[in-house]
């Protein structure tokens, strides 16, 4: 399975590591996934998803 939200379709973004000397080595900084179970309106039952905590946090209805 993919390292992406379900939801709001995010991925790892790139950046850089950088050390005391400057130097800098590319990195992947990865979204804080988590697998929750969240009740649908429309099919009445539990679905398990993959979601971000950004997009748990946020206050949009999410409409399963």
């Amino acid at each position: 399975m993919s390292k992406k939200c379900q939801i709001s379709q995010r991925q790892a973004n790139n950046g850089y590591s950088m050390s005391h000397s400057h130097i800098r080595t590319k990195k992947l900084q990865h979204i804080n996934l988590q697998q929750k179970k969240i009740w649908s309106k429309r099919e009445s039952r539990w679905i398990k998803i993959r979601i971000s905590t950004k997009a748990l946090k946020s206050r949009h209805q999410i409409i399963l």
